[in-house]
C-alpha cells in the first residue's frame, strides 16, 4: 500500500509530514479498528477498544521518552495556544511571579496572555536581535521567587533551537511542540513538557502534556473543571470526549520511533539530515542562515537568498521539482525547510543539491 504523496516532498512547518506506515496504518483503522468491524473514529471513548488505544499511547509515549514514573502524561485539546492561558490559570496564583524567556512569536504569545493572569517578568528578551540568538544563562535576568521559568525550546519561524535547557528559577516548563521527541529530554530539569501534535507527533487537535504530579498537587482549585490539569490527569484524559483518531495517531508515532531506534537513534538522524542543508548554506557564499551558528534548529531551517526575487526564484524552481512548502514565514521571508522526524534523509540531499545548483546558476 502506497502514498499519494510519495513523489512530493512536504517541508511544510505543521501540519506537517508523518510516516507514511503511520498513515496506512490510521487509514485502515478509520475503517476497522483491530477487527472490531468499527472504524476509530466511531468507537466510544469509554469502550474497550479506545481504552486499550489510549493506554497502550501512553505506555508508549512513557517508554519512548524515558518518562519518570512521577510525571502525568495527559492528552488535550485546543493545541498549545491553549497552553500559553492554562498554564498561568493552573499554576500562578495571586502574588506569584513567572519568569519568561522571550525569543520568538510563540514566547510572545505565551507572554501576552500570562499577563492576563498574572505578574510576568521577563528573564531575557531577544527582540533587539531579531531572534537570531539564544541566551546563555548567565544572560538571563532571573531575580528568585519565581514560581516557573518558561521557555520554547524550539522556534519553527526563526530556526532557532536550544542545545541544553536554561537554568531557571522555581519549575521549568518547556514549550517543545516543533521538536517534541525529535531527541532525549532531560527530566531532572523539567518540570512540565507540552507540544502541539501537528508538527511531529500526529495530527492537529492534540496537546501532548507531560508534567509532575508535584504541579498537579499544587495547581489550583478555583477552575472550571476544562481547565484543570489535576481534573484531566484524575479522568485518564477523558474527562470529556478525548480527540480520539488524534490520539491513536499520536500512539502509531509513538510505536514507529521506537522502531527507528527511539530518541537518540532519531536524534542522531536528525542531526544528520539538517547537516545536509546548513553545509549548503555555509559552503555557499549564497545564501545567508537567519539563526545564528551556535544555536541552529534540526527541525526548521531558515535561509535566504542574496534577494527577495531569487528567492521567489528558488521557490518556483523547488516546486518544479517536488519540493513543496519551502516558503518562510511571513514575518522572516525568504526560505524554510521543516525537516522533522518522518522527514526522509533524502529529500535533505535532493535539498541541497537543489541548493548547489541554484546558486551556481544565480551566484
Amino acid at each position: 500500500m502506497s502514498t499519494s504523496t510519495a513523489s512530493v516532498l512536504n517541508f511544510s512547518a505543521g501540519p506537517a509530514i508523518l510516516p507514511p506506515p503511520v498513515l496506512e496504518q490510521a487509514r485502515a483503522d478509520i475503517l476497522d479498528l483491530d477487527g472490531t468491524g468499527i472504524g476509530v473514529m466511531e468507537h466510544s471513548h469509554r469502550g474497550a477498544a479506545f481504552t486499550k488505544v489510549i493506554e497502550e499511547a501512553k505506555d508508549n509515549c512513557r517508554r519512548l521518552g524515558d518518562i519518570p514514573d512521577d510525571f502525568e502524561i495527559l492528552f488535550l485539546q485546543g493545541g498549545a495556544t491553549s497552553m500559553f492561558a492554562l498554564i498561568p490559570m493552573n499554576l500562578l496564583a495571586a502574588g506569584q511571579r513567572a519568569d519568561y524567556i522571550h525569543t520568538g512569536a510563540w514566547t510572545k504569545k505565551a507572554i501576552e496572555d500570562a499577563r492576563i493572569l498574572g505578574d510576568v517578568h521577563l528573564a531575557w528578551d531577544g527582540t533587539d536581535g531579531g531572534f537570531r540568538s539564544l541566551p546563555a544563562d548567565d544572560e538571563l535576568d532571573l531575580p528568585g521567587g519565581a514560581r516557573y521559568t518558561y521557555y520554547c525550546s524550539n522556534n519553527t519561524i526563526y530556526g532557532t533551537m536550544w542545545s541544553t535547557p536554561p537554568r531557571s528559577d522555581g519549575w521549568l516548563i518547556c514549550d517543545m511542540s516543533s521538536e517534541m521527541f525529535s531527541r532525549p529530554i532531560d527530566w531532572t530539569r523539567h518540570d512540565l513538557v507540552y507540544a502541539g501534535a501537528q508538527k511531529n507527533l500526529g495530527p492537529a487537535g492534540v496537546t501532548l502534556v507531560i508534567i509532575r504530579r508535584e504541579l498537579l498537587e499544587q495547581s489550583r482549585r478555583d477552575l472550571p473543571a476544562m481547565f484543570r490539569f489535576d481534573q484531566h490527569a484524575d479522568k485518564g484524559s477523558c474527562l470529556n470526549t478525548p480527540p480520539t483518531f488524534g490520539i491513536h495517531v499520536m500512539g502509531l508515532v509513538f510505536k514507529w520511533i521506537l522502531e527507528q531506534g527511539g530518541l537518540e537513534a532519531m536524534h542522531q538522524r536528525n542531526l544528520d539530515k539538517a547537516a545536509l542543508i546548513y553545509d549548503a548554506i555555509d559552503a555557499s557564499g549564497f545564501y545567508r542562515g537567519h539563526a545564528d551558528t551556535d544555536c541552529r534548529s534540526t527541525m526548521n531551517i531558515t535561509f535566504t537568498c542574496p534577494n527577495a526575487e531569487l528567492d521567489a526564484k528558488f521557490l518556483e524552481t523547488a516546486t518544479a521539482r517536488g519540493m513543496m512548502n519551502l516558503k518562510g514565514h511571513r514575518s522572516v521571508g525568504g526560505l524554510r525547510a521543516s525537516t522533522y522526524n518522518a522527514f526522509p534523509a533524502e529529500g535533505c540531499r535532493q535539498l541541497a543539491e537543489l541548493m548547489g545548483e541554484f546558486a551556481s546558476a544565480n551566484g
